[in-house]
């Protein structure tokens, strides 16, 4: 079943992104990972099958992994533990919706870079820096850093994210969560990536995002997954290139070579790129978390 949109009579739908949908329960939130893919920030027509289920259980799973090292909003991925309510919808639910607790958003995303990539490899080609951070001269395209950096932005709400300074971040959030969130974001990039390394997985970089839960920083959205990191097998992996990722990278090569300007309406994908695309999703979840989908 491939999930493009969700219509749960009598719940209130209170957003909708380019692939989550947002409905309030109660004093709680569900979110629901849909199938929906966007590419050049236009969603596309055809939803790629089982990706909002393995975006969602891969956040589950990251959740869980951390939960000791920063509070999260998850109360639930469980559909037999969702509100009454909830139950004539569980089979379209089930392994794709988490119940949260709400929180204030952050004004920022945090983002976590170890390889040399996409505008991060841009940037430092033309600046020798990424981010305004310095980096050492002769570094290759896909090469590990020295250390992890890094780089927040503003978060928009359509078009792309806008980098920011350290400086910029402490004046929208303040001095003390600054420090505490890099400290934190690092810290779970650096356990992440040594774990998914064993399972055959290089996490190039990565994004997270944070809210307030009653003045408590809580860890929040989506955690260590193909659409908010990049993840390249290792097996794949060559400094000088860039390595193919378990992502939408397959979709946008392909509209690359269409003609297509970029603007809506999007084109239809042919079977096989769907099909393509779908395969990398559910390896990523398969290789982290040893899941089969059923």
């Amino acid at each position: 079943m491939v999930v493009t949109r969700t219509d749960l009579n009598g719940i209130k739908l209170v957003g909708q992104g380019k692939v989550r949908d947002i409905y309030q329960v109660g004093e709680h939130l569900l979110i629901v990972a849909t199938d929906r893919l966007s590419a050049f920030d236009v969603v596309l027509p055809d939803g790629i099958p089982d990706k909002g289920r393995v975006l969602n259980l891969l956040s589950v799973f990251w959740f869980e992994r951390f939960k000791n090292l920063v509070p999260n909003h998850l109360i639930s991925a469980d559909v037999a533990e969702f509100p009454s309510e909830l139950a004539p919808y569980q089979d379209v639910l089930r392994d794709r919706a988490m119940l949260v607790r709400r929180a204030e958003p952050l004004p920022v995303e945090c983002v976590i870079r170890g390889y040399l990539a996409g505008t991060g490899w841009k940037d430092y080609q033309a600046t020798g820096s990424v981010c305004g951070i310095k980096l050492p001269s002769g570094l290759r395209q896909a090469e590990k850093l020295p250390e992890p950096i890094f780089t927040p932005s503003t978060k928009a709400k359509s078009g792309h994210d806008e980098n920011i300074s350290e400086a910029e971040m402490i004046r929208l959030v303040g001095e003390e969560l600054t420090w505490k969130i890099r400290r934190i974001c690092l810290e779970i990039y650096i356990q992440a990536s040594e774990y998914a390394r064993q399972k055959g997985i290089i996490i190039a970089d990565t994004k997270f995002e944070f809210g307030l839960d009653d003045g408590r920083l809580v860890l929040i959205d989506e955690v260590l997954t193909p659409d908010s990191s990049r993840f390249w097998a290792e097996n794949e992996y060559q400094v000088g290139i860039s390595p193919p990722s378990f992502d939408k990278q397959f979709v946008r090569d392909y509209l690359e070579t269409i003609g297509w300007n970029k603007q809506p309406p999007a084109p239809h994908l042919p079977a096989e790129i769907i099909a393509g695309t779908s395969a990398r999703y559910r390896e990523a979840l398969r290789l982290l978390t040893g899941k089969e989908l059923r």
